[in-house]
């Protein structure tokens, strides 16, 4: 979520509330990680049945996907760690209609994972994310995946749709 786009749509709506996209804020958190997996394990990252399962969420393993995978992070402690770390986080993505009471209960668990990041391998990761916490919040107060007006910053494409209804706008 570029800061350059977040800029714009406040400028041009100024009203409109900022809502990060699960789908793009999954997919930074799993691609620090496999940037980091790649640093510990260069041969492991090109295996496709193991990058599969990096991927996935642990939820959606098979037992048996899940005892491969377990195996072969044992070999890797501190990519286990991170890969748990990892895992937590994109829960926390995951999250949807968060009263103001269960966020300030989750908050606190957050940002303690967020700072023992920071001095993890996925420093940058930990950096990048609470940048993003504004958007973020109202991510996970919202339970919506499109709004009626939606901003695409995709491939440096600025593109507007404007129906009748709440602003909500989506950076991806």
């Amino acid at each position: 979520m570029p800061e350059t786009y977040r800029s714009i749509a406040r400028r041009y709506l100024p009203n409109a509330t900022i809502v990060a996209a699960r789908f793009h804020v999954v997919r930074l958190t799993n691609h620090h990680f496999l940037k980091v997996w790649q640093r510990h394990d260069p041969e492991g990252r090109k295996n496709r049945g193991l990058l599969s399962l990096m991927r996935r969420h642990d939820w959606h393993l098979k037992p048996p996907q899940h005892a491969n995978l377990m195996t072969y992070l044992a070999d890797y402690p501190v990519l286990q760690a991170l890969y748990e770390a990892k895992q937590e986080l994109v829960r926390f993505m995951l999250l949807k209609t968060l009263t103001a009471r269960r966020m300030r209960a989750k908050l606190p668990r957050y940002f303690d994972r967020l700072e023992q990041l920071r001095e993890s391998p996925l420093r940058a990761l930990a950096t990048t994310l609470p940048s993003w916490m504004e958007p973020i919040i109202a991510m996970w107060r919202s339970s919506k995946t499109n709004g009626i007006i939606e901003v695409a910053c995709d491939f440096n494409v600025f593109q507007h749709r404007f129906d009748l209804g709440p602003i909500l706008v989506r950076i991806s």
